[in-house]
């Protein structure tokens, strides 16, 4: 009992208190962001016109839609939470399941957190390209972010709840909904991307040759920055891939009712995509 990780800093008692709380405090966190999106809905219609109306229209209705959809994901699974605490816990209390079950308690909790956390930073994403203070692929990431805290959300749920559960159905049909709301965002921000970039083309008919050749090199010059400014971006995320994983890999394969699990060993291969088989 002594070698097995603290909660946090959080007493066992404390948990199903806790599990509340991230859930309550991940549905304000969405309801806040449908708020916003409206709110940058009217500001954009009174700010922006043409192009850029129509662009930011498609994407924030696209953020609505998912919005709605992983408020109605957190509402089933506060359902499918409550079905198997009352399922499990038999004459224990709700307190005494969640302190017994402080491993799955502690996943149900970083799972909530992570998917009001990515809803909260897809927003602030949102409202930066609608000011164009932001970055278009800035949406993108955030929206494979969501996807990624939904499946975690989904699995953690999953791992105690019975395969004949409607709520567990209806909990998978949500996360599907919610992957494809999130590719919808992903499309409509890379489609405006276009739009918008396609419109600010520079128009090079008026340069002299002069002109058009030092423009040229310039171009080159930037090109061959940032090709290697991408290989050490790429460099850096591998690094941050691989700490990731060492440190998820170090909690989620902690001892759990007294069963000693080693932790799998990273290797610095692990990145890499495996080979494809060739047809003969």
């Amino acid at each position: 009992q002594e070698l097995r990780p603290k909660s946090l800093d959080i007493k066992q008692e404390e948990l199903g208190d806790m599990v509340e709380k991230e859930m309550a405090s991940t549905s304000e966190a969405i309801e806040d962001a449908v708020r916003r999106i409206e709110e940058m809905m009217s500001q954009a219609r009174n700010e922006s016109s043409g192009v850029k109306l129509e662009v930011n229209e498609r994407i924030l209705n696209s953020c609505t839609d998912l919005m709605k959809a992983i408020r109605l994901l957190v509402t089933t699974s506060t359902n499918l939470q409550k079905e198997i605490v009352e399922s499990g816990r038999g004459a224990a209390t709700t307190q005494e399941f969640y302190a017994k079950n402080s491993r799955w308690t502690e996943g149900l909790i970083s799972a909530s957190k992570a998917v009001g956390w990515g809803a909260t930073q897809l927003v602030e994403a949102a409202d930066r390209v609608v000011l164009h203070t932001g970055k278009y692929e800035e949406l993108i990431v955030c929206s494979h972010e969501i996807a990624a805290s939904t499946a975690q959300l989904v699995a953690a749920s999953k791992v105690k709840a019975e395969k004949s559960s409607r709520n567990l159905a209806r909990l998978q049909e949500c996360s599907r909904n919610v992957n494809e709301m999130a590719a919808n965002v992903v499309a409509s921000t890379k489609s405006g991307q276009e739009q918008i970039e396609e419109k600010d083309t520079m128009d090079f008919s008026g340069m002299s040759l002069i002109k058009l050749k030092k423009e040229e090199m310039e171009t080159q010059v930037k090109v061959l920055e940032l090709e290697k400014r991408l290989e050490g971006e790429r460099v850096r995320l591998g690094e941050l891939r691989k700490q990731h994983y060492v440190l998820a890999g170090g909690c989620e394969d902690a001892p759990e009712d007294g069963e000693a699990r080693p932790a799998p060993a990273p290797r610095r291969g692990i990145l890499k995509k495996p080979p494809i088989a060739q047809k003969p």
